[in-house]
């Protein structure tokens, strides 16, 4: 069963969701981002409520749109609006946003955005060819191992990073359903 999206909430799920996907991303996002403040305390401990809660909304948003880029209903709504997808990179700052919030290094985490921000306009570039996906996995690969291994962060914080490279550098920038796609199945 798919449900019709109120035009406010097509920037984040499309125009169109089924209810088992919908159902799957608010769980992910809020399960996620409650898993990681319950076991991680030590991220909040002594901060103002309001760094906490919008840290927690951050991390929400990043575990829910890992998954909800890869829907069908949001990678069409975007691919067929090339402006919006470019809006949309451009105001991902989560991540140095983040770092912010819950008083951690901030260097490492502007590595990390500004590696997910050029790699994504990079396969963005690449739209309606039919190695976007194979680009994107390849920076994906990349930076994923960089961040593991090249950088000095918290688990809780590497673990959000990662997830934010893969909502904003895969999920998002690849077209999953759209031209690309047909133009392999024609070959």
């Amino acid at each position: 069963m798919t449900l019709r999206m109120p035009s406010y909430l097509h920037d984040v799920f499309g125009e169109s969701q089924s209810i088992g996907e919908l159902v799957a991303i608010v769980l992910f996002g809020t399960g996620f981002a409650t898993f990681l403040f319950v076991s991680f305390p030590e991220m909040t401990q002594g901060m103002p409520l309001w760094r906490s809660v919008i840290a927690y909304l951050l991390v929400m948003d990043v575990a829910a749109g890992s998954i909800a880029n890869f829907t069908r209903s949001t990678s069409n709504y975007y691919a067929a609006r090339d402006k919006q997808r470019l809006v949309f990179i451009a105001i991902h700052v989560h991540i140095p946003l983040l770092a912010w919030l819950l008083g951690i290094g901030l260097w490492n985490a502007v590595l990390v955005w500004g590696y997910t921000i050029a790699g994504a306009f990079i396969v963005n570039a690449c739209k309606d060819n039919p190695f976007q996906k194979f680009v994107a996995g390849g920076m994906l690969t990349f930076g994923m191992a960089v961040i593991v291994l090249g950088t000095d962060t918290p688990k809780y914080f590497l673990v959000i990073s990662l997830l934010f490279m893969v909502k904003v550098l895969y999920a998002f920038a690849v077209d999953h359903y759209g031209q690309a796609d047909r133009l392999t199945s024609n070959s």
